[in-house]
């Protein structure tokens, strides 16, 4: 029976170096998504209910999103109430799309080596011969 496991070809190939540890964090990406889709920005509230994030969590990695230059945020007021707008900045709308760029060429390699020309259907269960430890 032959042995169909690859060697991997080159050392750090599966390293990622690409991948912005700032945007690649779960909440900050979908922060960044949100933002790229919305030019003119989104109130504090509004990408709270879009990210499903408390204000507090929200607040934490926009400061962090911020401190990289990535997005900028504007204060004004909405009748009595302060209201908080969060914007994407011209580097992070090019730091987002370089790192969507990456993204697309690890699931394009990942594809190419698995032999497949398209996905693979989830089965919602593990292959034979594993088990849950």
């Amino acid at each position: 029976m032959k042995n169909s496991r690859r060697e991997p070809s080159d050392s750090g190939q599966f390293a990622f170096q690409g991948l912005d540890r700032v945007l690649h964090e779960k909440a900050r990406l979908g922060i960044l998504s949100s933002l790229i889709a919305n030019q003119n920005g989104l109130l504090f509230a509004e990408l709270k209910t879009v990210c499903s994030l408390t204000d507090g969590n929200l607040n934490r990695h926009v400061q962090v999103l911020q401190k990289a230059g990535l997005v900028e945020i504007w204060k004004g007021n909405q009748g009595k109430r302060t209201v908080t707008l969060v914007r994407m900045t011209d580097e992070g709308r090019a730091r987002f799309l370089e790192y969507i760029s990456v993204l697309e060429q690890i699931v394009a390699e990942a594809i190419e080596a698995s032999g497949s020309k398209e996905r693979a259907p989830q089965s919602g269960r593990p292959r034979l011969g594993w088990s849950p430890v």
